[in-house]
């Protein structure tokens, strides 16, 4: 293996790591929140057949509307976009990494969809034309080419995801979305 050829590897696993890392940080706080989420969901579902009010709609607000609408959209992505890499991508770290996306997001995805539920929103089930055009384009890439911009995707990505999770756990109106 030439030097390059060592450095781009080294590279893609380091990009690995990260996001490793990163998805385990959420993972972990997911895990503590999903206690949070089954107790709401229950005290919702007793307010809902006793007819009672559970004031839960009332205290979403558009922001926190908009963010779930954006996390359902981008939990579809990284799914697909692991499919994706868990069959197309080169080396084995990629392929396990698009696997794990899978796997993480489709768990992620019920969760979600399981607040937005309690929450009376649908949520979105197919990608919409940007996020397809996202799939698109780096589903005509092969090789180290797709491992590469696969990896500087999900990097990227879930920067800009740890950002907005983070965000709204501290100024989410509504206190099950902080939760999550």
């Amino acid at each position: 293996m030439t030097n390059r050829q060592l450095i781009k590897t080294a590279h893609v696993w380091a990009i690995t790591a990260l996001l490793a890392l990163g998805l385990w940080a959420i993972a972990g706080k997911a895990g503590i929140n999903t206690q949070n989420q089954n107790s709401n969901q229950n005290s919702n579902t007793a307010n809902r057949s006793t007819g009672g009010a559970t004031g839960t709609q009332a205290s979403m607000n558009e922001q926190d509307h908009k963010f779930i609408m954006d996390a359902a959209m981008g939990g579809l992505l990284e799914v697909e976009l692991g499919r994706v890499a868990a069959q197309r991508g080169t080396s084995d770290a990629i392929k396990q990494f698009g696997q794990r996306m899978v796997d993480d997001h489709s768990k992620a995805n019920q969760e979600l969809m399981s607040l937005a539920s309690s929450k009376g929103m649908t949520l979105p089930t197919t990608l919409d034309e940007k996020h397809q055009k996202d799939l698109t384009k780096l589903s005509a890439m092969s090789g180290a080419e797709f491992d590469r911009a696969y990896a500087k995707m999900m990097l990227k990505d879930h920067e800009k995801d740890v950002k907005e999770f983070e965000r709204q756990s501290t100024k989410a109106a509504d206190p099950e979305l902080r939760a999550l």
